[in-house]
């Protein structure tokens, strides 16, 4: 999980805070300590509140109906490749509704030109 949770901070950039559940996969001593070392609060909701993470839990519905229950896994490399493949249909393919039928990509690349045009406002060459 840690070694997932750096490929995203070096993709992303550092978050101040991880929401979770309180799944036995993100609970360990070893990622208390790392999110400290960062400086990273992780936010537990409670025991049968998904609603606490609305979002993750849509994502992780969709991941279910469209990839998990489409596939039979002949690997764990095959799995890795096709779970791969959704992501990047997901997020770089495939317009959502909820963004104005538009792909995530776009969006996140909008925003970080907006974020960015804002820091720049002033900045004299």
């Amino acid at each position: 999980m840690i070694r997932v949770l750096e490929q995203i901070i070096h993709d992303r950039g550092q978050p101040s805070e991880i929401v979770m559940d309180n799944g036995p996969e993100l609970t360990s001593r070893r990622l208390d300590q790392w999110a400290d070392e960062r400086g990273i609060r992780l936010h537990v909701i409670e025991p049968g509140k998904p609603v606490q993470n609305a979002v993750m839990e849509s994502v992780n519905g969709r991941l279910r109906d469209e990839c998990l229950n489409q596939h039979w896994f002949l690997s764990l490399a095959d799995a890795r490749r096709i779970v791969e493949d959704w992501r990047l249909d997901d997020n770089q393919v495939r317009p959502h509704s909820s963004l104005g039928y538009r792909m995530p990509k776009e969006v996140y690349q909008q925003l970080t030109r907006s974020f960015d045009d804002f820091n720049h406002v002033g900045v004299s060459e």
